[in-house]
C-alpha cells in the first residue's frame, strides 16, 4: 500500500495552513513555483522535483494555484491514455470550481474549457475529432511538401544574397504560418502581420486580445467563404463533414489547428537548426549521411519538444499516479520535456535516439496531436532545403549568447543569427540546388576554381518545372543523403 499523501486541493477548517495549501511547505520538499524568479530554469527545477518527489510532483501555478506535474515517461503515457480516470474538461478542476482561480487568471486562456475536440469526451469527442482527422486525411502529402518547398525557397531568397540572417524571425516563425494558411485555404492572409499577431497572442502580452481577434477575424471570413462555396482545402472538408459542425465549431477548430501547428512547428524548426549549428557531432552525422534530416528532427523532438507542458488533465475520481495520491478534481500537467528525459528510459542523455519515436512531443491517447505529420513534413523539408541552399551556414554569435523566452508551456528560442557566403536567388517553383562554395585554400595549394566553373543558380521565373518532375517527393532523394563535402567533390570532378 502507498501511504496517504495530502491532496493539492484539500481544505481544512482548522486554523493554520492546511496540507496541500500553497502556503504550506513552500521551499525544500514542498510545492515549487513554476513561475517568477524561482523558476528561471524550469529544466533544472524539474530535475530537482524528480529527485525530491519522484515521477509526480506538487507545484504551484501563477497566483500559487496548486497542481501536479508529471515527470515520468510511463506516468505521462498513463495520464493521457486513461480517459476513464483523467479528463481535459477543466470545469471539474477544484480550484476553478471553488473560485480560487478567477476568470482573469493569467493562464485562463490555456485552461478554460472550450467546445473543441481536445476538451470533449465520449460521443462528442468522437464527433468533433472525426471531422478534424477526416479533414487532415484529405491533405495530399506530395502537394503539402511542394508548398513547403516553395515557401522555403521564397524565404531563403529574401536573405540569401545578404550573407546573414536570423533563422528564427526570418525563417522558423514564418514557414509554419505560410504553410498553414495554404492548408487552411487562406494563402492571401499570410503576411508579416499574421505572423506577429500569432506570436503576440501566444505570448500573452498586453495586446494579446487584439492580436487574437485579428487572427479570429481572418478565420471567420474563411469559414463564411467556405460555407458558401467549398473548395478542396482543410476548411472546406471541415465545413462539409457529416458531423455537421456549426460555424463557431469550425472557427474554434481552425484556431486550434493554426495556433497549435504554428507554435509547435516554429519551435521545432528553431530547435533543430540550433542543434545543427551548435553541436559538431550532430552536424557531422547529418552532413556525412549517417543521419537523415527526418531522423535529426526526431532527435530534436526527444531533446527539446515544442511544448514543455500541456494544460491540463483533471482527475475524475480519487486515484494514484507515480506513488502520489491524486484526489478527484486535482489538476495535472502533461509534461513532455521532463518526461522525455526520464532516466529510466534515457540513462545516457548523450546517446542517440535515432529510429525511436516513443517520445512525448505529440502527446498520446485520445487527444494525440492529429497534425503531427504536417509538423514533421514542414521541419523535414524546410531544414533540408535550407541546408541545401546554405551549405556553409554558421552561427554568427557565441553559443552562450543564445537565449530563450521561457514559460510553463514552452521554451522559445529568441534569435538564431547566422552567416554564410552570399548566394543567388533560385526559382521558388523548383527544388533547391546546392551552390558550391569554394573551399578556403592555403598557400601550398595550386590554382583556384575559375568563376565560370560555378554552376549558374540565379532565378529563372520563366522556366517551368519539367513535366515529369516531382519537385518535393515524399521519399527522400538519394542525393540528399550525401554530405556537403561529398557534393563539393562531385562538382569539382564535374560529376
Amino acid at each position: 500500500m502507498t501511504p496517504d499523501s495530502p491532496s493539492l486541493t484539500d481544505t481544512d477548517p482548522t486554523p493554520g495552513p492546511p496540507p496541500g495549501c500553497p502556503a504550506h511547505g513552500l521551499g525544500a520538499g514542498g510545492p515549487q513555483r513554476l513561475y517568477g524568479p524561482d523558476a528561471q530554469d524550469l529544466g533544472d527545477l524539474y530535475e530537482r522535483l524528480r529527485a525530491q518527489h519522484g515521477t509526480v510532483a506538487p507545484v504551484l501555478l501563477h497566483e500559487d494555484v496548486p497542481m501536479w506535474v508529471v515527470l515520468g515517461h510511463a506516468e505521462n503515457l498513463h495520464l493521457v491514455r486513461s480517459p476513464s480516470l483523467y479528463t481535459r474538461d477543466s470545469r471539474i478542476w477544484s480550484p476553478l470550481a471553488d473560485g480560487t482561480v478567477k476568470p482573469d487568471h493569467p493562464l485562463m486562456p490555456h485552461i478554460a474549457w472550450q467546445p473543441i475536440c481536445s476538451h470533449a469526451e465520449g460521443d462528442e469527442h468522437q464527433r468533433l475529432r472525426a471531422a478534424v482527422t477526416s479533414a487532415m486525411a484529405t491533405i495530399d502529402q506530395r502537394t503539402l511538401r511542394r508548398h513547403i518547398g516553395r515557401y522555403t525557397q521564397g524565404l531563403v531568397n529574401s536573405f540569401c544574397e545578404r550573407g546573414r540572417a536570423d533563422l528564427v524571425s526570418q525563417f522558423a516563425e514564418h514557414l509554419p504560418m505560410a504553410v498553414m494558411c495554404e492548408i487552411l485555404g487562406m494563402p492571401e492572409e499570410y503576411n508579416d502581420r499574421m505572423v506577429q499577431a500569432a506570436r503576440d497572442a501566444l505570448k500573452g502580452t498586453e495586446t494579446a486580445i487584439q492580436s487574437h481577434t485579428y487572427v479570429m477575424d481572418a478565420l471567420s471570413r474563411l469559414t463564411t467563404r467556405r460555407r458558401a462555396r467549398p473548395e478542396d482545402d482543410f476548411t472546406s472538408h471541415l465545413v462539409t463533414h457529416p458531423a455537421g459542425l456549426s460555424d463557431d465549431e469550425v472557427r474554434e477548430h481552425l484556431r486550434l489547428v493554426l495556433f497549435a501547428a504554428y507554435e509547435a512547428t516554429a519551435n521545432l524548426l528553431a530547435n533543430a537548426l540550433r542543434m545543427v549549428l551548435t553541436e559538431p557531432g550532430f552536424r557531422a552525422q547529418l552532413s556525412g549521411g549517417q543521419m537523415t534530416v527526418p531522423e535529426a528532427i526526431e532527435q530534436s523532438l526527444w531533446d527539446e519538444p515544442p511544448f514543455s507542458t500541456v494544460f491540463g488533465y483533471y482527475a475524475k475520481q480519487d486515484t494514484e499516479l507515480g506513488g502520489q495520491r491524486i484526489r478527484k478534481g486535482d489538476g495535472l500537467l502533461f509534461a513532455p520535456a521532463p518526461g522525455n528525459l526520464d532516466p529510466r528510459i534515457r540513462p545516457d542523455l548523450s546517446a542517440s535516439m535515432q529510429g525511436n519515436r516513443s517520445h512525448l512531443a505529440f502527446g498520446g491517447g485520445p487527444h494525440e496531436c492529429p497534425g503531427q505529420d504536417i509538423g514533421r513534413a514542414i521541419a523535414d523539408v524546410g531544414v533540408d532545403a535550407l541546408l541545401m541552399r546554405l551549405s556553409d551556414v554558421q552561427l554568427d554569435c557565441p553559443e552562450e549568447e543564445l537565449h530563450w523566452r521561457s514559460s510553463i508551456a514552452s521554451r522559445h528560442l529568441v534569435a538564431l543569427p547566422v552567416r554564410f557566403e552570399p548566394k543567388p536567388q533560385q526559382d521558388v517553383n523548383l527544388p533547391p540546388r546546392p551552390v558550391a562554395v569554394p573551399a578556403q585554400r592555403s598557400t601550398w595549394q595550386v590554382g583556384t576554381p575559375r568563376a565560370e566553373q560555378v554552376p549558374a543558380a540565379g532565378p529563372r521565373p520563366s522556366t517551368p518545372p519539367p513535366a515529369a518532375a516531382e519537385p518535393y517527393p515524399t521519399a527522400p532523394r538519394p542525393a540528399r543523403r550525401r554530405g556537403v563535402w561529398r557534393r563539393l567533390l562531385d562538382w569539382w570532378r564535374g560529376e
